[in-house]
């Protein structure tokens, strides 16, 4: 076992101690050296001393997204800037970008949680990584990237997008695992189908998908397309980028690399801490971050932490794998609709592909759904009565499971909009002010 692996075996009552003696440290920082947490710990009438024991953390206020871009750029660094040697940001599409900056600390504290994620997937240093999360401002590509040279294996730094090249690379290179999107995963193997690539056929072995929800059932469309394990990451670029949690061999849960990220699991509502095993929005602490340490942020992502020890013998707590957030909820007709749980019903109805789009319209105070969803070339080019049935029996399926009536439309094979980046499964025109 190296030294990489030795950290995620460690005795819980010497981690937490670790833990105190991390977030100690870190809360007597920010508020020396950020006056956005100066402020908020004296307006919450608490002070870093206050910190005695972990439980301790529930007295801080908590940070949002908002206080990124409230504060941007670097309003919220902890040091001085001439020691952040990285910057990274955001590419969300309303407001200013959240930016996250990094010492050289920070990139060897991740490096090194991203390459105790690959290791918990069984990926050593004799593996090839494709890397195609994107390059860039986004923490996906360079984050997998340093990961993986931590490890000590064979770097393929592709980026997102180049379909064809992602596929000729994988095959000629060898590629044993792959880094990317869930959904641009499951592009690939469409484009593969159509050139004759059998992923059987190729020296890959494993994936590590992470950056948008994703369930268990596509999980299981991947393995079964392309004899792979498929492993669900977890990170967020505010904390750092991916590393913060990642699945094992078992896959009952993502360890969370507790020693640097302190976990939490609040009541969405009330903000109150919930016991272990409750479901509620995954918070998080920095425990090592030097450049911009955050306390307690919202990740709004919904999950559970269970403490038991894992049948792989790490002793890291596993969060739940996130299958959605406590904001991309959707409220249509009275109903709670989550974009997963259209994907779960479409999974299970043969014809159909993994991709989709819902698309909510508002008539007068009417609000109306609907579902596009792409269909098997098989079912496209057969007769007009398959198609009917087909959507018939989505329709009836959806309003059985999720209750819901729905406008279904079904599509070509290929025609919803692909990215390497997040896929976009909402439009929603109601004009609800937000």
């Amino acid at each position: 076992m190296n030294d990489l692996q030795i950290k995620d075996y460690v005795d819980r009552q010497a981690l937490e101690s670790l833990q105190l003696s991390r977030m100690q440290q870190v809360m007597k920082r920010v508020y020396e050296n950020v006056k956005f947490y100066h402020d908020a710990f004296d307006a919450k009438g608490v002070k870093p001393e206050d910190l005695k024991t972990l439980a301790d953390l529930a007295k801080f206020p908590c940070t949002v997204k908002t206080d990124l871009r409230d504060h941007y750029p670097f309003g919220l660094l902890a040091v001085p800037q001439k020691e952040v040697v990285r910057i990274h940001a955001s590419s969300g599409t309303t407001g200013k970008p959240t930016v996250v900056c990094y010492t050289h600390n920070d990139l060897t504290s991740w490096a090194e949680t991203m390459a105790r994620t690959l290791i918990a997937g069984g990926v050593t240093e004799n593996d090839v990584v494709q890397v195609g999360y994107g390059y860039g401002l986004f923490t996906g590509g360079l984050g997998a990237h340093y990961g993986a040279e931590r490890l000590g294996c064979s770097v393929i730094p592709m980026g997102g997008g180049s379909t064809e090249k992602q596929l000729m690379l994988l095959k000629d290179f060898g590629s044993t695992a792959v880094c990317c999107t869930p959904s641009f995963f499951i592009h690939l193997i469409e484009e593969a189908e159509k050139i004759g690539l059998d992923f059987h056929e190729t020296k890959l072995r494993r994936g590590f998908f992470g950056a948008e929800p994703w369930t268990e059932a596509m999980r299981d469309f991947i393995e079964q397309k392309t004899g792979i394990e498929a492993h669900d990451i977890f990170g967020l670029s505010e904390v750092t980028g991916p590393g913060v949690s990642g699945d094992c061999e078992c896959r009952c849960g993502l360890h969370v690399f507790e020693d640097h990220y302190y976990p939490e699991i609040l009541d969405p509502d009330t903000g109150e801490v919930l016991p272990p095993g409750e479901e509620g929005e995954l918070v998080f602490t920095s425990l090592t971050k030097e450049a911009m340490p955050l306390i307690r942020y919202r990740t709004h992502d919904i999950s559970r932490l269970n403490y038991d020890k894992c049948p792989c013998g790490r002793t890291l707590v596993r969060m739940e794998k996130v299958r959605r957030r406590c904001d991309d909820m959707l409220i249509i007709r009275g109903v709670n609709l989550f974009p997963s749980q259209v994907e779960s019903v479409l999974l299970t109805i043969k014809g159909t592909q993994p991709q989709y789009q819902l698309i909510v319209t508002r008539t007068k105070a009417m609000d109306e759904l609907e579902i596009r969803v792409e269909v098997t070339p098989e079912v496209f080019s057969d007769q007009v009565g398959a198609l009917e049935n087909l959507r018939n029996r989505i329709s009836s399926t959806i309003k059985q499971i999720i209750g819901l009536s729905a406008r279904i439309t079904l599509v070509e094979p290929g025609s919803i909009e692909r990215s390497s980046g997040k896929a976009k499964r909402v439009i929603d025109l109601r004009n609800l002010g937000k």
